[in-house]
């Protein structure tokens, strides 16, 4: 083996090591909450079953889902709150090969990017479900009795704290582009009214056929993108700023 290609291995070892450390943490959580499994799925599916009409509740189709269904809502969830471990042996795997002045920023971006993914997953449960829920339910036709499948309501909420959680992650990536030199804050700015366009196509394809969600999902990620923006300049007026003080030291 070459010695251009020892590098190489070792990073993918690193790599190894650190995906395994995290499936270890996610496990961990996992086997500390299994007892609680149906409460948190009550929990999850709260917005859903508090708008039910009297008489009317949840359903399983599937013979295994009862079981099922509890456990992988536990897992899922166990992830989400391992998330601040899995960003930070992201930032950690990357870091070495960042510059003096370009790791002072690891900090900020990691504690940025748990609170804005947690933010989203907020947002979904607290304001997005509450409001298409309410929408669906009373689209139905009175002589209909909404009974949903348990399965299918985890699918469609797991579908929606994924696309509300990365969403909101739109500010660091947007930085992050304009950190790296990749594009100007000024070009980005340019582009606003083809990434309004894109935010409603993204919300049309990972939200529910309705309005309201997708509206709901594609504001919001417009306004992050303009945050970042701001940001982004500020970043990178500093960081222009630092290498210029280097520079004539």
């Amino acid at each position: 083996m070459s010695e251009k290609d020892q590098p190489f291995i070792e990073h993918l070892i690193e790599m190894r090591d650190r995906l395994l450390k995290t499936l270890l943490v996610v496990i961990a959580i996992f086997a500390c909450m299994v007892p609680f499994a149906n409460e948190i799925y009550n929990f999850v599916a709260d917005p859903l079953q508090a708008r039910l009409t009297e008489g009317a509740g949840m359903i399983a189709t599937e013979v295994t889902s009862p079981f099922l269904t509890p456990f992988k809502t536990t897992f899922v969830l166990a992830f989400f709150v391992a998330i601040p471990f899995v960003l930070y042996q992201f930032w950690a795997f990357i870091a070495p090969g960042l510059y003096r002045h370009e790791k002072r920023l690891i900090a900020p971006l990691m504690f940025s990017s748990i609170f804005l993914f947690y933010a989203g997953m907020a947002f979904a449960y607290f304001v997005v479900f509450p409001l298409i829920f309410d929408f669906f339910i009373s689209s139905a036709d009175a002589d209909i009795k909404v009974m949903p499948d348990i399965r299918s309501y985890l699918d469609l909420a797991l579908k929606l704290f994924f696309a509300f959680g990365f969403a909101f992650e739109i500010p660091i990536a947007t930085i992050l582009l304009i950190w790296s030199g990749a594009i100007s804050a000024k070009d980005l700015a340019k582009k606003r009214p083809y990434v309004i366009v894109a935010c409603f196509a993204v919300g049309m394809l990972l939200t529910p056929p309705d309005v309201i969600s997708q509206t709901l999902l594609a504001i919001p990620m417009w306004l992050l993108f303009e945050i970042g923006v701001f940001f982004g300049r500020w970043i990178k007026r500093g960081k222009r700023d630092e290498e210029t003080s280097e520079s004539e030291a």
